[in-house]
């Protein structure tokens, strides 16, 4: 599927759920936003370039097409039921020499079979998909997940959160299931595996969480705590507060406030 005209091609003007490339996998607004977001919590959990990517309902490539072009070849695995999805995106987002060049697979199951590919995966990611799936389907995704997940494995999803829990038998699109936390972190714990919130944003306000084997080894999880480019600037400014009390003329100027401030202390004392 191709678009002649630049308007055309972004569907700026269509509703979340139009049959266009981009609306289909949300509002076309947010796009590029959920795209650069849901890349960077990766990059910021520790996924570089030699890793192995799953992308859980990948649709048009939204997030692939930064995945794709960042990891090495063979790297990158998307699952989407809609085959029109990735060949939109393949034509309108990356073309097809990158494709050839980065080789990239792709499976169109629907039933959430991860394991599907044969392989196991350093990182994993559902983008938008249990905001709209049955606790059924959340339930099989996990199952699946733990198959192809090892001891330094993250599994990263988001979901809509709410006051209730969703009891349907039906995908919900457009529109959203909801669950609370609480109960998330149940499903994801009845499969056998862990999971913890992590606060990072999303365009319609979702709720992340990690998730990963009981005997996880990474140390991602120092991470749930705070934003991680938080902790890497306070890590960095650390480093540079180290390293300048560390200079001889610094640490010399310390001593002399300290004993000026004691010299203080005893007049006022007086």
């Amino acid at each position: 599927m191709t678009f002649e005209t630049p308007t055309d091609r972004l569907g700026k003007d269509l509703s979340a759920g139009a049959h266009h490339y981009r609306a289909w996998v949300g509002a076309p607004d947010n796009y590029d936003l959920s795209s650069g977001l849901q890349f960077s919590l990766l990059v910021a959990l520790g996924m570089r370039e030699h890793h192995t990517l799953l992308d859980v309902g990948c649709g048009s490539l939204r997030g692939g097409r930064l995945s794709i072009v960042y990891l090495l070849p063979q790297r990158y695995f998307g699952i989407e039921p809609e085959p029109w999805l990735i060949e939109a995106g393949i034509a309108n987002e990356l073309g097809q020499d990158l494709i050839d060049l980065k080789q990239p697979s792709f499976n169109n199951d629907g039933n959430f079979t991860l394991s599907i590919f044969q392989r196991s995966f350093d990182f994993l990611i559902a983008q938008s998909i249990f905001s709209h799936a049955t606790q059924a389907q959340i339930r099989h995704c996990l199952d699946e997940a733990k198959q192809v997940m090892t001891p330094t494995s993250l599994f990263v999803a988001n979901f809509a959160e709410g006051e209730q829990n969703y009891e349907g038998d039906e995908w919900v699109y457009p529109g959203c299931s909801h669950y609370t936390m609480d109960y998330m972190i149940r499903l994801v714990e009845g499969q056998g595996l862990r999971c913890t919130p992590i606060q990072w944003p999303h365009p319609i306000g979702l709720s992340w969480v990690l998730i990963y084997r009981p005997d996880y080894q990474g140390d991602a999880l120092d991470l749930a705590s705070q934003p991680a480019f938080l902790k890497a600037e306070a890590d960095r400014y650390k480093k540079q507060l180290d390293a300048l009390q560390s200079n001889p003329y610094v640490r010399l100027s310390l001593v002399a406030n300290r004993l000026v401030a004691r010299l203080r202390g005893r007049g006022g004392a007086s």
